[in-house]
């Protein structure tokens, strides 16, 4: 996957993650809330994931 994509697919878990720990907290569910905050958390990762490929890619461009 491109840095891109991986930005966009990271984003995405991340507004998912955080929409699910809306949701089980508004209900009570506290698995719910667990679930969601781990799917924010692998968001942040594939989106770091992404801007490190980023830059990578900028440093061999660059040389």
């Amino acid at each position: 996957m491109g840095s891109t994509a991986d930005k966009i697919v990271g984003k995405a878990n991340e507004l998912a993650g955080q929409a699910r720990q809306g949701v089980g907290k508004a209900i009570g569910d506290r698995e719910m809330q667990a679930k969601g905050i781990v799917q924010e958390a692998k968001g942040d990762g594939q989106q770091a994931k992404g801007k490190v490929k980023e830059a990578v890619k900028d440093i061999v461009d660059r040389a």
